[in-house]
C-alpha cells in the first residue's frame, strides 16, 4: 500500500497540500456529501474546503432543513441558492418559482457531492432544497475530469468546477476560480503520472442525453 497524506488521505504521490492558497470569500459554501462519496483519489470537495475558510462539508443522506445541515438556527434560506442542473431554467439564478435573481445578492451556496446518482438520491431525500433559490451554471468546457470520472452529460463537472464557477457568477474575485482550477489539475496531472489513475473513460456524445431529475415544480406535494 502506498504511504498516504495524513491531511488528504490521497497518497502522497498525489498529494497537493503544497499547492493549496487559502482564499477570503465574503459567500459561505455548504457541500451536503453522500456517505458513500469516498473517492479520495479523484475527489474535489478536500480542495473545496483546504481553499476556502467559508466552505463547510456535512456528510449524511438527510436533514430537516438548511440550518439543521449548517448546524445553526438563524440561517436566512432564502438568501442561498442550490447548486442543480435544469434545463428550463431562463436564468443562471431563479427563485424557488423560477423569477430572476441578482448572485450578488445571496450569502451562501449549496452543492451536493457524490455521483449523478448520489446527487439525485441527496435531492429526493431533502425535499427542503425544493424551497431555495436555484442555481444553474452552464460550463463552456468539458470538466477537468476529462475521462478519469466521466459522467452522464459533458456540461456535468466537478463539486470543485461547480463551486468556484458559482462563487465567481456571484461577484467573487475571477483568482478564486483559476486558482482552485490550477491545483485541480495538477491533481489530475499527479494521478497520471503516478500511474493510479482507473481507467479512462470515453466521454459522452454530444447528443441529447438522458435528462436529469427535475425538480418538483413549487405547487408539486413533496414527502
Amino acid at each position: 500500500m502506498l504511504p498516504a497524506c495524513d491531511t488528504c488521505r490521497r497518497p502522497t504521490v498525489a498529494c497537493v497540500c503544497d499547492r493549496i492558497v487559502s482564499y477570503p470569500t465574503d459567500r459561505r459554501v455548504l457541500i451536503l456529501q453522500h456517505p458513500q462519496e469516498q473517492d479520495a483519489l479523484l475527489g474535489s470537495a478536500q480542495i473545496v474546503l483546504a481553499s476556502l475558510p467559508r466552505a463547510q462539508l456535512v456528510v449524511g443522506l438527510s436533514w430537516r432543513n438548511l440550518g439543521h445541515a449548517l448546524g445553526e438556527e438563524d440561517v436566512d434560506p432564502h438568501k442561498w441558492a442550490v447548486l442543480f442542473p435544469d434545463s428550463e431554467a431562463q436564468s443562471d439564478v431563479t427563485t424557488r418559482r423560477g423569477a430572476p435573481l441578482d448572485p450578488q445578492a445571496l450569502e451562501g451556496i449549496l452543492v451536493l457531492d457524490g455521483t449523478w446518482s448520489k446527487a439525485k438520491t441527496l435531492w429526493w431525500r431533502n425535499p427542503w432544497l425544493n424551497k431555495l433559490n436555484r442555481m444553474n451554471l452552464r460550463p463552456t468546457k468539458p470538466s477537468i475530469y476529462g475521462r478519469l470520472r466521466a459522467e452522464p452529460r459533458r456540461e456535468y463537472v466537478s463539486t470543485l468546477e461547480s463551486v468556484v464557477a458559482a462563487l465567481t457568477l456571484c461577484g467573487e474575485n475571477p483568482e478564486i476560480e483559476a486558482g482552485l482550477s490550477r491545483v485541480f489539475r495538477t491533481l489530475m496531472q499527479r494521478v497520471r503520472d503516478a500511474n493510479l489513475a482507473p481507467e479512462e473513460r470515453k466521454l459522452p456524445r454530444r447528443t441529447r442525453p438522458p435528462r436529469g431529475p427535475r425538480p418538483p415544480r413549487p405547487n408539486t406535494p413533496t414527502e
